[in-house]
């Protein structure tokens, strides 16, 4: 995308030739959207960085995720007749809106990743970036989100541009947004309704939709629109004549109400069936953990590399994609540590800073993957500008799962191949035990399976035995979930030593015993 010109400031957006020189601060603001705009409005990869591995499989599903991208711009308003004729398909066109305070550079360098991200998310819904603007504020305002008059200045960049959404680096009050729609004269969305609508276009399971779709509406019940009495449900008969029938005075209920109880109706609707679908994933879970396989979760910022981390260890061949919110539905795997134990490991929805909480909510039962493993696999996007914003942002969300907090933890710094050494070297300060692998290249990935196999469960009992040749299928099962220290076949069967769970040893026993 080529470079719009000018990019602006919301603080000089609009001014007359005859301005004064503008202060160093709103000039550092200008050189942060003059940046993200410059990167054609993108926080990730270059398409170089971007490729797959033979690990990552086909990527089948490549094709179809592209097949799926919400195609906007398609309103029936027409001004013309004849646009029938005429009209393209395209894009929604947006301008990017930020808010910061303080005035060092350390406030501006933070303004500038978080609308890099934003217009990566922006991106990843199907839109394309025109412009944005940033305002220093120490607060925003609670009628417009930029006050009157950088909302004024604000519709002249849109009209300008000929953008048709304006998005918001924030989660604006209902009042908020309508203040601004009424001043920049387009539609105004925020952060947590382009990831919702993200979410949205990515969600393939019926879990997944369901739980998106409880979300949006959480989102959408505060923020609905209604015009008074005039939509009234009820009031009819000699009312609309202006007289007042029995039983139909006052407005009774108003369709902003209907549609309020529709919405929460379908909400219930909605939590019962997650709700019932709890327990399939519960039996999931519970059937891989019959025999003791120990079970690790792969977390992390979006973006991160989790699933190419997965296809890397596993050749699971799961979907990579260098976009934000790629994965949506867990992806189980089996794998296996240098000595031979097997073990599982899921790829879970990714975070990003301010996730909403409607959705880390509405994916609490996802996110039960989790809580439930042995040990978590925290990736992190060691190529990021800010890493340690990422680790800061997806713990904070772990924080709130039950279980997690006791789990062992192994960072991963990914990218490394992309990295500067000295990042590396900082990351690995703060986070003494972790490892820098590359899951493209496959740098570090035979030091991960070695710290996985160090920190992954070992089995408690220890045994001795000489079990019958009949019984071929226990010393299958010692291999595959167990620690076998030696084997050796005699002439009345197979002795094994091993360290192995409780329910095999007990079967180990009835074996040699019967």
């Amino acid at each position: 995308m080529a470079d719009p010109t000018p990019t602006r400031d919301s603080t000089d957006a609009g001014v007359a030739p005859g301005r004064a020189e503008i202060s160093d601060v709103d000039r550092r603001a200008q050189d942060v959207v003059a940046r993200v705009l410059a990167r054609a409005g993108t926080a990730l990869q270059d398409d170089a960085t971007a490729g797959y591995s033979d690990y990552d499989g086909e990527q089948i599903d490549v094709e179809e995720r592209g097949a799926l991208q919400r195609v906007g711009g398609l309103s029936t308003e027409l001004t013309d007749v004849t646009e029938v004729e005429y009209r393209q398909l395209r894009l929604e066109k947006v301008v990017l809106v930020g808010l910061y305070s303080g005035s060092g550079p350390a406030a501006a360098e933070t303004a500038e990743i978080s609308l890099r991200e934003l217009a990566a998310l922006a991106e990843t819904a199907g839109s394309q970036v025109l412009d944005g603007v940033l305002q220093r504020r120490q607060q925003p305002d609670p009628g417009t989100y930029l006050g009157s008059g950088k909302a004024a200045q604000l519709a002249e960049v849109v009209a300008a541009s000929g953008a048709d959404t304006v998005v918001v680096d924030t989660e604006l009050a209902p009042s908020q947004r309508r203040g601004l729609e009424d001043v920049v004269k387009v539609k105004v969305i925020d952060r947590t309704a382009l990831i919702l609508d993200i979410f949205a276009q990515h969600a393939k399971s019926r879990e997944g939709k369901a739980q998106v779709e409880l979300a949006q509406l959480e989102y959408l019940l505060p923020r609905l629109r209604g015009w008074g009495d005039s939509m009234s449900r009820q009031a009819g008969g000699r009312v609309a004549a202006g007289g007042a029938g029995m039983g139909s005075r006052g407005p009774g209920e108003t369709k902003i109400e209907l549609d309020r109880r529709r919405i929460r109706t379908r909400m219930a609707k909605l939590r019962r069936s997650i709700r019932d679908m709890a327990p399939a994933r519960a039996a999931q879970r519970s059937s891989r953990r019959v025999g003791g396989v120990p079970s690790v979760a792969i977390v992390g910022y979006t973006n991160a590399g989790k699933s190419s981390l997965l296809n890397r260890l596993t050749g699971a061949g799961v979907l990579v994609q260098n976009a934000l919110f790629a994965t949506l539905d867990p992806t189980v795997r089996r794998s296996e540590t240098p000595d031979g134990r097997q073990y599982t490991i899921a790829d879970t929805v990714g975070f990003v800073r301010n996730l909403p909480t409607q959705l880390v909510e509405a994916f609490r039962s996802t996110l039960e993957e989790v809580g439930g493993s042995d040990v978590i696999v925290h990736v992190v996007d060691a190529s990021h500008p800010d890493p340690e914003g990422q680790l800061i942002a997806v713990r904070d969300t772990l924080r709130d799962i039950e279980g997690v907090s006791s789990l062992p933890e192994l960072v991963v710094l990914n990218k490394a191949d992309l990295a500067e050494p000295e990042t590396i070297a900082r990351l690995r300060t703060r986070e003494p035990g972790a490892v820098a692998v590359s899951a493209k290249t496959g740098q570090g990935i035979e030091a991960l399976q070695q710290r996985l196999a160090e920190l992954l469960p070992r089995p408690e009992v220890e045994i001795d035995v000489v079990v019958p040749y009949q019984r071929g299928d226990l010393i299958h099962r010692a291999h595959l979930t167990g620690e076998v220290l030696s084997e050796e076949h005699t002439a009345d069967g197979t002795r094994l030593h091993a360290r192995v769970d409780g329910a095999l040893a007990a079967e180990l026993d009835r074996a040699v015993s019967a």
